[in-house]
């Protein structure tokens, strides 16, 4: 979860994040923030349709297998932008849950 207040904050430790994912192999598919959005939910469902939370930011990235992004885990943690991004997020405060989910892709 973000914090709404401090989406600049946010913002910025992102954008190190995708650069890290890149640096180390991953491809980075973006970082997904609450934005303004369509009057209703319920259009498309109505009566199952309802507005999602303000506070959720998701992070979508991919590595070819699960070696590679333990690979990734164990370089990534001694780079010194990986380091800053941790002090800018110790700083800030800028979301305050971390949420992992481990998913793969539905194919044609």
């Amino acid at each position: 979860m973000i914090d709404p207040d401090k989406l600049v904050e946010f913002e910025h430790y992102a954008r190190v994040w995708m650069r890290l994912i890149e640096k180390y192999g991953g491809t980075h598919h973006g970082y997904f923030v609450p934005g303004d959005g369509p009057p209703s939910a319920a259009f498309s469902f109505p009566g199952v349709g309802v507005e999602g939370p303000v506070n959720i930011a998701i992070a979508l990235f991919s590595f070819s297998t699960i070696e590679a992004y333990e690979t990734y885990r164990r370089e990534v943690a001694n780079d010194p932008e990986c380091l800053a991004a941790t002090n800018h997020y110790e700083e800030t405060k800028c979301f305050t849950k971390y949420e992992r989910t481990f998913m793969r892709p539905v194919e044609r």
